[in-house]
């Protein structure tokens, strides 16, 4: 397993000469259990911290804890939530 949840979850989309960096969360689940039942919010949120995972800023505990919400239905942390773009 690479060293962090982050380098794990990377993979790789071609498509016609390009190639595209994303973080899967298949991949993600391998190390977190089954991710398959959380909300879709949470997923996006999920997702947004496998991508910003640095260690200091998002931690691996981080992760952990959003994954498993689905068992205490609450967190006791906040999250470091960086949005690339905001719609409204």
């Amino acid at each position: 397993m690479s060293s962090t949840l982050r380098e794990a979850s990377k993979d790789t989309l071609q498509a016609k000469d390009k190639t595209y960096h994303y973080y899967s969360l298949p991949l993600a689940a391998k190390s977190l259990g089954d991710i398959t039942r959380l909300p879709k919010s949470l997923k996006v949120l999920l997702e947004n911290l496998l991508r910003w995972q640095d260690g200091n800023s998002v931690t691996e505990e981080d992760i952990h804890a959003l994954a498993g919400w689905l068992k205490n239905a609450h967190a006791d942390r906040e999250i470091a939530y960086r949005p690339a773009r905001v719609l409204m």
